[in-house]
């Protein structure tokens, strides 16, 4: 067998490591992403190419070493940049802690988990997929459905982890799927009209959800039936990178915050700017 290379990514200090990958497996599929010890393992696919990554903290030295297949070794430079977007690794919590303290809330929750960072994606569809599963029901709920689209789009791949044998569904295989396809996974007639269309939007090219541009991805967004604020803003938050969004219906946001309705969100939340995200991240670790 190849010896797996190795990638070595930096961050600024401090980062809460294993709440960052905790996120993620508690929202995933076990076929896709595992939680071993510390170590997060997840498979990978880049165009046709499958494979795995592993990745551990190393405090020391402030950076994450990725351990990677051999058989993505074409696309290695692709690879660390979307894995320091998976990570939020750009991000600087000093600069944005030090902004949202000013919240009493806030404040002792961050004194108790210092270098929450935004969970982000390698994949804006995957991610835009995982919250119109996510709309109104339990985070167990929404991780059986998209478990079930693992199984019928995902792509097969070896791996040296139980388990964790199957990539993520890519727009591709959903968009060439028939609708009812996608009904009998679990879903209503809507919700699978509305994934099936955002599929084949992107396929087409229709819908570029890597462009810079979040004003022109979150119109088009919105324009799909089906696809309403909450949704956007969470897109817009783990997929898009806006450091700013921050899904104010979200119920257990206004739960943390005890507030009664979205506009009571957004005023009491206009202080967070520009790091609304960061503090949306600390409100959901706390009621976790």
């Amino acid at each position: 067998m190849e010896k797996s290379i190795v990638l070595y990514l930096h961050y600024h200090p401090p980062l809460a490591w294993h709440a960052l990958i905790s996120f993620f497996c508690s929202r995933g599929s076990f076929r896709v992403e595992q939680l071993m010890a510390n170590r997060y393992l997840r498979t990978i696919q880049l165009d046709d190419h499958t494979g795995w990554v592993a990745a551990r903290q190393d405090t020391e030295h402030n950076q994450i070493v990725v351990e990677v297949s051999p058989s993505l070794s074409p696309y290695l430079s692709c690879l660390q940049r979307r894995l320091h977007t998976l990570f939020d690794l750009d991000a600087e919590p000093a600069i944005i802690e030090a902004h949202l303290k000013n919240d009493k809330t806030l404040r002792q929750l961050i004194a108790n988990n210092s270098g929450l960072r935004v969970p982000r994606t390698l994949d804006a569809f995957e991610l835009s997929l995982r919250a119109i599963l996510g709309q109104q029901v339990t985070v167990k709920a929404a991780t059986t459905l998209y478990s079930r689209f693992v199984t019928a789009f995902g792509k097969p791949v070896e791996t040296p982890f139980p388990g964790l044998d199957r990539t993520a569904p890519v727009a591709d295989a959903i968009a060439n799927a028939k609708l009812q396809t996608i009904i009998d996974l679990g879903l209503t007639q809507r919700r699978a009209l509305t994934i099936h269309q955002l599929a084949q939007k992107i396929r087409e090219g229709a819908l570029d959800l890597e462009q810079e541009n979040r004003t022109e991805i979150l119109r088009q967004l919105l324009e799909l039936p089906g696809i309403g604020p909450w949704t956007a803003q969470y897109i817009a938050m783990r997929a898009l990178g806006d450091p700013n969004a921050i899904p104010e219906s979200d119920l257990g946001l206004m739960r943390a915050l005890q507030l009664k309705n979205p506009m009571e969100v957004r005023r009491r939340t206009e202080k967070w700017q520009p790091w609304r995200a960061y503090g949306a991240i600390y409100l959901w670790h706390h009621l976790t």
